[in-house]
């Protein structure tokens, strides 16, 4: 009897010591991950961090001190119009890029490789090109004289000149042509990874092709949809470029404020406080899509 409880102590010591030794190797592995994870920490500190914290500050403060000013600015109706533009454009050329983005996709993800691949090349051969030189050609194209309003004309189906440039029309189309490869590529990507089977199966279970793409492929779709959505409409938040030349200083984005601020006004406290009304209320959307996204996962999973 004395033997076997020696045993068991002597199990219990040497099981504390295992976890002891397990502990001890779970903590040098963090501390050597945190190492070679810290340059990258260092990095990400100095080139983002230490920006946007100095936004946050000049947006504060003036001449005199601690100040509010520059938010109560930017409750004037020009600066609300201006942000106003902004989103309805992002929105516009998001919901454009989708309506095209997702069949083109689609297209490239069911054809066999060899042809997906000239289709992915065709999506990605604008990335080849200067932004600035796709602009200037859609300002080309679109002008009152362009080769649209000639064609057009030629084949009798207008009269008169459409006007398709310096206002927000041509600013959607340019934006959208830009914006169309970031929502193609992270839905081809995720529709490559959805297996046929499922397909099968719910044509098997009595599913017309049309109830089963809509119940089933697109809801496996979400990811890449998700993904695409976040980042058109966050990189068209940001535009300048194109709503500059073919807005043609009619369509006034958000950027385009700042940078007035900075280099005609030189006021940097006005500039700093619309980049930080525009990352909170970046922010806050992704943050809005991640609730979103993360109740409808949860949803599915019940």
């Amino acid at each position: 009897m004395t033997l076997a409880l020696d045993q068991i102590a002597a199990g219990g010591t040497a099981s504390g010591a295992n976890e002891e030794a397990l502990r001890r190797q779970a903590h040098g592995e963090r501390r050597s991950m945190l190492a070679l994870t810290l340059p990258a920490l260092l990095l990400v500190g100095f080139v983002v961090l230490i920006p946007i914290g100095w936004l946050f500050w000049l947006s504060f403060v003036d001449k005199s001190g601690f100040t509010l000013i520059h938010y109560q600015r930017l409750l004037h109706p020009t600066y609300l119009l201006t942000l106003r533009t902004t989103f309805e454009l992002a929105f516009t050329v998001t919901v454009v890029c989708l309506l095209l983005g997702y069949p083109l996709a689609y297209l490239a993800s069911q054809l066999p490789r060899r042809w997906a691949s000239l289709v992915l090349l065709c999506v990605l051969f604008p990335f080849w090109t200067s932004l600035l030189v796709r602009t200037y050609a859609w300002l080309v194209l679109l002008q009152r004289r362009g080769l649209v309003n000639t064609w057009l004309q030629k084949l009798g189906i207008i009269e008169e000149p459409l006007r398709l440039v310096h206002n927000f029309t041509g600013t959607a189309i340019g934006m959208t042509h830009i914006m169309l490869p970031f929502m193609v590529l992270p839905l081809y990507a995720t529709m490559k990874t959805i297996s046929e089977d499922y397909m099968r199966a719910a044509a098997n279970l009595g599913a017309s092709p049309i109830r089963a793409f809509w119940q089933i492929y697109v809801p496996l779709s979400f990811p890449g949809l998700a993904a695409g959505l976040i980042v058109v409409f966050v990189l068209s938040l940001g535009f300048y470029v194109t709503p500059a030349l073919l807005g043609g200083g009619r369509v006034m984005m958000w950027a385009m404020q700042i940078e007035r601020s900075t280099t005609v006004y030189a006021d940097w406290g006005a500039a700093s406080a619309m980049g930080v009304v525009l990352l909170v209320i970046t922010l806050g959307i992704l943050w809005l899509v991640s609730r979103l996204t993360g109740s409808a996962k949860l949803g599915e999973a019940r």
